[in-house]
């Protein structure tokens, strides 16, 4: 059990609940909300991330970019706790649970989540499979803020109000990039194991400075978009709920501006919290932020 547990990475799992917390908070500011299908949502991106974590313990395993001198938390392939085989199986049974309940959410909400499920699939098996590996060629960024942002939290808004109000777009865009930024800690940790496996992320590309600004730069868009809402209208003073989490944000941002190899591990989490706690706030905003 402690070694599945470790292959799941619950930690990693805030960076799923965010998206689908706030993609409510959009439908319930929309004045529309089904709470079954978010309940059904909710479950069906955890299964997707779990399948997708135990993809990347067996794939990064066998390109070798998970080795015994990484920095990161274990990987249960590369320790010897589970065989890549039975690791494979797991994501694909995952998958399938996952593909269940995007039946149901087909039924009550209609053929285009079809599209979205099988988009998010087949983006989390190539995040680190498959013959172009998205994470090995610095895309995985890009990734991130396409599935957890706008996909998770538009794809929320729609089955819980049948309808993607303008506002879950906007709102997308600072929990896509707060998820970015986590992987932009995981990439800056892993740049010299990266680059040794020939795993091009944006941090092996164009180095730590471009990472650490990167990182600035998408934690300072996320404080900016509640903003940009409020002046264009679309809600009310609530919705800079989330600025009470800036001394967290400022104290993040001069961790990692100094810090190098397993001291991130740290800042992996504490932005993973950040995120969570951004999340909470922000979705209290929104509810209650009706213009």
């Amino acid at each position: 059990m402690n070694a599945w547990l470790i292959a799941i990475r619950p930690k990693t799992l805030l960076a799923t609940i965010v998206p689908v917390l706030v993609g409510a908070a959009c439908a319930i500011n929309h004045g529309v909300v089904h709470a079954a299908p978010i309940l059904a949502a909710l479950i069906g991106a955890l299964l997707i991330q779990i399948g997708t974590n135990l993809a990347n313990d067996r794939f990064d395993f066998e390109h070798g970019a998970d080795r015994s001198d990484r920095l990161g938390p274990t990987r249960v392939v590369q320790a010897g706790l589970l065989t890549p085989q039975t690791v494979g199986r797991a994501a694909m049974l995952a998958f399938a649970l996952a593909t269940l309940v995007g039946v149901y959410l087909t039924i009550a909400a209609g053929p285009v989540i079809v599209v979205v499920g099988v988009a998010s699939i087949l983006s989390g098996l190539a995040y680190s499979g498959g013959p172009f590996p998205l994470a090995y060629h610095g895309l995985g960024e890009l990734f991130v803020m396409i599935f957890f942002g706008f996909v998770a939290v538009c794809g929320t808004a729609y089955v819980a109000a049948g309808t993607v109000p303008q506002l879950a777009y906007w709102a997308s865009i600072p929990v896509g990039a707060l998820a970015s930024a986590i992987l932009v800690v995981n990439n800056l940790r892993d740049q010299e194991t990266d680059c040794r496996a020939d795993k091009r992320t944006l941090a092996v590309r164009f180095g730590r400075r471009v990472a650490r600004r990167e990182y600035i730069g998408l934690l300072l868009v996320s404080y900016l978009v509640p903003v940009g809402l409020l002046l264009a209208l679309q809600t009310t003073v609530w919705i800079l709920l989330p600025w009470v989490t800036i001394p967290m944000a400022f104290r993040l941002i001069q961790q990692i501006s100094t810090e190098e190899g397993r001291a991130l591990n740290q800042r992996l989490e504490g932005t993973a919290r950040l995120m969570l706690s951004y999340g909470i706030f922000f979705a209290i905003g929104l509810m209650h932020g009706a213009a």
